[in-house]
């Protein structure tokens, strides 16, 4: 995957350290000016946050870039489950993706029937990562080199998916197993960002609502702060730029040389109760 000139410039303004107590952060290279962008970063890898089986209408977004689909979208002919706003972004709807939706699509009812609704979207997440394998082995490697702990995946999940996807038979050259299915699990849990609907006058008293997840890769060695000194922003996602699916971190006030950057991994106004236990849940962190 090509580097961004926002990422080439991130070399220069942040740089990997060890913390005692945190392993790998990010700390300012240099002094940081409050509001600038330290970081712009394409996604490893994007997968959508609708449920396969849903009581609302079909995902407005495109599935692969998630912009709103305008009226000529371009449905997929062959599963007619997706629909892409361009046909660039048709092109990356590989046959094996196509067939493997189908096959799963078809056997939903029954197969997630007992199961809660985040496994749909976890199976979304797995697919796109076997796709990921198999389009691209360094992009498919850089994924399981992220954080992830396996302690924290729920095996009857991991074991679940990976009986369900058994079937579609991933095509890549790493050994198919359950360990597999929930070191994946992990990274995606500990490493996923929500890709939000735009902020708009005209949607502020409704709820925000999901479009979907993306994975980033240096974006991923940011440590928690629940008072961070940066924040990442994705309200362009709309946007007729290639790039409207990076992420981009800036600086919320000024930063010292030498100082970590940290992001929120949650709300700011979740309360410290909730905040805590959703810390250690999803990321193993005790908050003090």
């Amino acid at each position: 995957m090509a580097m961004s000139d926002g990422e080439d410039k991130s070399e220069k303004l942040l740089r990997v350290e060890k913390i005692g107590g945190k392993g790998r952060s990010l700390v300012a290279a240099e002094s940081l000016r409050a509001g600038q962008v330290i970081l712009r970063e394409t996604p490893l890898l994007l997968y959508s946050a609708f449920p396969f089986l849903s009581s609302s209408a079909p995902s407005p977004y495109c599935e692969h870039c998630f912009r709103l689909l305008p009226q000529s979208a371009h449905k997929c002919q062959s599963c007619s489950l997706v629909s892409f706003c361009r046909p660039n972004c048709l092109a990356s709807h590989t046959p094996w993706l196509c067939e493997s939706l189908s096959w799963i699509h078809q056997s939903s009812s029954s197969a997630f029937s007992d199961q809660p609704c985040q496994r749909q979207v976890q199976a979304r997440f797995l697919l796109s990562a076997y796709n990921l394998a198999a389009s691209s082995p360094s992009d498919f490697q850089t994924l399981l080199s992220l954080q992830g702990n396996v302690n924290h995946t729920d095996s009857d999940a991991a074991n679940f998916l990976h009986s369900l996807l058994s079937a579609v038979c991933p095509p890549f050259p790493v050994p198919f197993s359950p360990e597999l299915t929930a070191a994946l699990l992990a990274k995606g849990k500990a490493n996923a960002f929500g890709l939000m609907e735009p902020f708009s006058a005209s949607n502020e008293k409704k709820p925000i609502r999901l479009r979907a997840y993306g994975i980033y890769h240096k974006t991923s060695i940011f440590n928690h702060d629940c008072l961070p000194n940066a924040l990442s922003r994705f309200d362009y996602i709309d946007s007729a730029s290639d790039g409207n699916n990076d992420i981009i971190i800036r600086t919320i006030y000024d930063v010292p040389q030498g100082r970590e950057v940290c992001l929120s991994y949650l709300p700011l106004n979740m309360t410290y109760l909730s905040r805590r236990k959703r810390l250690l849940e999803d990321y193993g962190n005790k908050c003090d």
